[in-house]
């Protein structure tokens, strides 16, 4: 650490070591004493590369979030993925919607004004198994502490991922709560 003073700000020098990822069918270096690490290829068949929307054709999502930007960004991500996405800017449009026509997977914001994503799901959860009460359902929130995550699963949701999400991470979350994996 280096510093010119009160009031004049700090310089902090980190040292990490680092590991050279290499694919498992390339030969260690000739010198090396123990095996290196290596990093698996992430292949098609483990969700991977770009064959990953292939497990979302014909899924219904319903995505809730009060930010537009938020909600069109994760409805653009799942329909190029040919799902079939419906959107809600609140609490009481996203139960109007389940109702009328109840989605395969549920995604929704947690922060929003007024009722929050707490609230849905547990309006959701209360609607019981034959009215959508059981849609597998994902927290994709900005609240992204471990206690926010233990939050938002014991509240209903059954997984949680933290904003902003890799459009890869998405769309396996939703497959994945589908059973689509």
């Amino acid at each position: 650490m280096d510093s010119g003073g009160i009031g004049r700000g700090a310089t902090f020098t980190v040292s990490l070591p680092l590991t050279v990822p290499h694919p498992d069918h390339a030969a260690p270096p000739a010198h090396a004493t123990e095996p290196e690490r290596s990093h698996p290829d992430a292949g098609p068949e483990d969700g991977g590369g770009t064959d990953y929307c292939r497990h979302l054709a014909g899924l219904k999502v319903l995505v809730v979030d009060d930010e537009p930007g938020a909600r069109a960004l994760v409805k653009r991500l799942l329909e190029d993925c040919e799902a079939a996405v419906q959107t809600a800017a609140s609490v009481e449009e996203a139960v109007t919607l389940l109702l009328s026509e109840p989605p395969d997977v549920l995604v929704s914001d947690i922060g929003m004004p007024g009722e929050d994503g707490y609230s849905l799901i547990k309006r959701v959860r209360a609607l019981g198994p034959d009215r959508g009460g059981k849609v597998p359902a994902l927290a994709l929130t900005a609240y992204a502490r471990s206690e926010d995550r233990v939050r938002a699963v014991a509240a209903g949701y059954q997984m949680h991922a933290a904003k902003p999400v890799e459009p890869a991470e998405l769309i396996t979350l939703v497959a994945s709560l589908a059973g689509r994996t």
